[in-house]
């Protein structure tokens, strides 16, 4: 998915204070045109009023943001955030007009409204006033709003909320392919499961700070891998295997093993022991499990 093309964000020194609390304390980032990048962190993190700063849509109290090379501000926004389309919170529905009319006033192109309507699958409703529609619908409709003007840029806050698998599913597939045709998206995500089957890219923030921006590659290579070992007597295999020296723990029906140690002398231990070995598997830290761990590692 990853491609080589030329920087369509920048984000540099942001700070936003509310009072005394400081939300965004030097935020640094950037991204290129055609990547997939997830803006991801602990609730109240900061990823929100990242996202509205992206946009424009609050005041900022140092920093800059650029967007195509073009700064971005309360007062400069206009111009350049007609080639960005977002989905902030929640969709911003009204509820007597149709989806179609919703459609409407974000372009004029009947072609685009009918490509998204199919794109999402949302034909069997769209012409329903948005009162009617379910939470399901309403994201969808958000997530379409965002999408009809073919914007370059695509900023989506929690776009999976309400959404049904089938829909999940079909909402990936779309950002990928739109994505292979030069669009960038920065999603803000709490399914790390699903983000991890997009993203080229992670931003991970807390309290405000950007704590790593990484590559998934990059990630991938610092997932740890563990050794999970279960016998049909753990709780001797593991003190034969803590007596010659291995840092083994048990969890639940399994021992453990996070470091890195050649298996067939440790095999031979629990086989000298005299306990049947009943599966030897090898594990990596999933996206979740690396970035909490790099979050705790960041508090530390």
């Amino acid at each position: 998915m990853q491609q080589a093309y030329k920087q369509i964000v920048q984000v540099a020194g942001l700070r936003k204070t509310f009072g005394h609390r400081v939300v965004l304390s030097d935020v640094n980032f950037a991204f290129s045109a055609g990547e997939i990048v997830g803006l991801v962190g602990p609730n109240g993190a900061g990823k929100t009023t990242i996202m509205k700063g992206l946009l424009g849509l609050m005041p900022t109290d140092a920093g800059n943001v650029r967007i195509l090379g073009q700064p971005v501000s309360v007062t400069t926004h206009t111009v350049v955030t007609q080639q960005v389309g977002a989905l902030i919170e929640r969709p911003a529905i009204y509820p007597f007009l149709s989806g179609w009319q919703h459609l409407q006033l974000m372009t004029n192109s009947s072609a685009q409204m009918t490509w998204v309507v199919a794109a999402l699958q949302m034909a069997d409703y769209i012409h329903r006033p948005a009162k009617r529609y379910s939470l399901g619908m309403k994201q969808k409709l958000g997530i379409a709003m965002a999408l009809v003007a073919h914007p370059q840029l695509v900023i989506l806050d929690e776009p999976m909320n309400g959404l049904d698998p089938q829909s999940v599913k079909r909402l990936r597939e779309l950002i990928v392919q739109l994505a292979q045709g030069g669009t960038t998206f920065l999603i803000s995500s709490h399914i790390l499961s699903e983000l991890a089957k997009i993203i080229d890219a992670v931003i991970l923030i807390d309290q405000g700070q950007v704590l790593l921006q990484r590559t998934m590659a990059q990630l991938q290579e610092s997932a740890r891998q563990s050794l999970v070992i279960r016998t049909a007597d753990n709780p001797q295999a593991l003190r034969a295997l803590l007596s010659a020296g291995y840092p083994v723990t048990q969890r639940a029906d399994d021992l453990i093993l996070t470091a890195a140690v050649p298996l067939t002398p440790l095999l031979q231990v629990i086989l000298g022991a005299h306990i049947q070995i009943l599966q030897v598997t090898q594990r990596r830290e999933d996206l979740e499990t690396v970035l909490l761990r790099l979050l705790a590692e960041g508090k530390g």
